[in-house]
């Protein structure tokens, strides 16, 4: 039987990702013109978005009692903890919000799946699908694959006027992704 974790708790064993390059392309890169469908009913399109946005990019979130996507979840390098790395974003987004910068979460999870986790949090900010797989085709952004599914390798952005300026990644610990990208942020405010 599947073991059904609790998605709020990182475990102490959890083992970090390694820089595999995979993202080493992406610094600098202007955004393709593609829209997202997001959790509050829209079409976003971050290439688009004058000003400043932060992205935090993850594999997949779970939902509450249900079983992880498989077993061994908790032993791949950067796969767990996305509802944490997502409550970090929530508990700063007043901060990230006085300094005129929008927040977005991004999975290849469909906009529906993802609907749980934006309720059950009370997102005040939405979550990009990219269950098309077209953002990650269009900037070969690193994936993983598991249980036949194309997942996204955990990574944050911070993308004034649709050009990424400042990546990180790998992101480990993921509840600390929102703290180190605020910190980028306030250094690269005008």
């Amino acid at each position: 039987m599947a073991t059904i974790n609790n998605l709020d708790v990182l475990p102490d064993d959890l083992p970090a990702p390694e820089d595999d390059g995979g993202a080493d392309h992406l610094h600098n890169r202007v955004l393709p013109p593609l829209a997202l469908p997001a959790t509050d009913g829209s079409q976003v399109d971050l290439s688009a978005l004058p000003g400043r946005s932060v992205v935090f990019i993850y594999p997949r979130t779970g939902q509450p009692g249900v079983a992880a996507l498989v077993e061994h979840w908790n032993e791949i390098p950067g796969a767990r903890g996305c509802t944490p790395q997502t409550k970090g974003y929530l508990a700063l987004a007043g901060e990230f919000r006085a300094l005129d910068c929008r927040i977005f979460g991004l999975s290849t999870q469909s906009s529906a799946y993802q609907q749980e986790l934006a309720a059950r949090l009370e997102l005040p900010f939405p979550i990009l699908s990219d269950e098309a797989l077209q953002l990650t085709r269009a900037l070969s952004l690193p994936t993983l694959e598991v249980a036949g599914q194309t997942l996204l390798k955990r990574m944050s952005w911070l993308v004034p006027d649709g050009r990424i300026v400042q990546l990180c990644y790998p992101v480990f610990p993921p509840d600390g992704n929102a703290a180190a990208m605020l910190a980028c942020l306030r250094q690269t405010a005008p």
